[in-house]
């Protein structure tokens, strides 16, 4: 079964810690021990896992994201958000996490973090937790 929820980004880029919506869906799935997917079906948007202690974390990634990418920069699509394109596919558009006990299995300081690259926008995440 997928689950499904959304995030609400306030921001052109944004990075949103999603961790404790992702838990909920896994404590709500009834399963005990698996796998965890997140996926983000967007294509200006990705997912990643960081640390989620020191928010200048999220700030640095971003800030280097913008040197790699920066915008405007005589693309030739369209619509203005090349960046946000290869950004997004930079960071790819899934994760997958253990499960155990009914709880991620994350490192002391990590964090699932949402990437907006083309916001603000209502995104979709979608999760799937499979029995191990």
């Amino acid at each position: 079964m997928i689950y499904k929820s959304s995030v609400d980004t306030n921001s052109r880029i944004e990075f949103v810690d999603i961790t404790s919506e992702v838990q909920k869906t896994v404590s709500g799935s009834g399963v005990e021990n698996g796998v965890c997917y997140v996926y983000i079906p967007h294509t200006t948007a990705g997912i990643t896992i960081n640390e989620n202690a020191d928010p200048h974390v999220v700030e640095d990634i971003n800030m280097q994201l913008t040197k790699l990418v920066p915008a405007y920069r005589g693309y030739k699509h369209a619509e203005g958000n090349s960046d946000a394109h290869i950004k997004a596919s930079l960071l790819g558009s899934s994760v997958a996490v253990f499960v155990e006990n009914r709880r991620l299995v994350l490192g002391a300081w990590q964090g699932i973090y949402f990437g907006e690259f083309d916001g603000p926008r209502n995104r979709k995440i979608w999760c799937r937790v499979i029995k191990a």
